[in-house]
This record gives C-alpha cells, structure tokens and sequence, in this order.
C-alpha cells in the first residue's frame, strides 16, 4: 500500500482552495445564490397552489376525493400515491412556468443580438468604402465610354 504525499495532497488542496476563491469571486456565484433563494420560494408557492387550491378543485370534480391521503396498504406499508400525484402537479406547474420564462428570456435576447447584428452590418471599414467608391467611379468611366 502505498503511503500519501503530504506535499503533493496539500498542493492539490491549496489548488482547490484558489479555484474555489476565484469561483467565489465571480459575480455568478451571487446570481445562483439569488436564483436558489427565489426558487426555493418559489417552488412554496406553487406547493401551496397545488395544495390549497388545485387539489381541492380537482377532488371536487371527480367526486369529493382528498388526494393527499389516497393510498394503497401493501402488508404493513402505505404507498401514498395521491402525495405522489400532488408532487407531480407541483413538477408540472414549475417545469411550465420555467420554460415560460426562459422562453421570454430567448426572445429578448434573440432580439437584442438582431439589434447587434444589424448595427455591425451597417458599419463599413473604411477599406470598403474606399472600393466601393472605386467600383462606383470604374462603372461612370465605362458608361461614358
């Protein structure tokens, strides 16, 4: 069995460390915390949604059935497969309202690199110019001709 380098290990976790502080120093890192946070708080409000107001609404319409407590006894065990069904819903709702917002996301910048596009079509080097005003002037001097 061979036996650790301490220098080598401690190189690698001073390596690390640096990564890690160069990580931490990224203005993303700030954004991800943000995005976790509102997720989080997010993903509350649409279990409340699907609880308090869906489900309900969803019991009623197919006969009064809470789904919360449907489950089925298999020997000693509960499978809860109406918890599970919520949690789909909740999956759904989420998984809908991200891609929503994320195709926003798409459209505004796809629009704001059109934008960029179109502003670097219109600007001509100046080598260009020069040879288009060549070509124009080659064009009048063989018409007269």
């Amino acid at each position: 069995m061979k036996k650790p380098n301490v220098k080598e290990e401690l190189k690698k976790s001073k390596g690390f460390i640096d990564e890690f502080k160069t990580f931490i120093k990224r203005g993303n890192v700030l954004d991800l915390a943000v995005g976790v946070i509102i997720g989080g708080a997010f993903g509350k409000i649409v279990s409340s949604l699907v609880d308090d107001i869906i489900m309900p609404v969803v019991g009623v319409i197919i006969g009064g059935h809470d789904f919360s407590n449907l489950s089925i006894k298999v020997g000693n065990a509960s499978i809860m497969y109406g918890s599970f069904i919520q949690n789909i819903i909740d999956f759904l709702i989420i998984a809908f309202c991200v891609f929503v917002f994320v195709k926003l996301i798409n459209k505004f910048l796809v629009k704001e690199h059109k934008e960029e596009v179109k502003k670097e079509e219109i600007k001509k080097s100046e080598e260009v110019l020069l040879l288009e005003e060549i070509r124009d002037l080659l064009k009048k001097n063989n018409k007269k001709k």
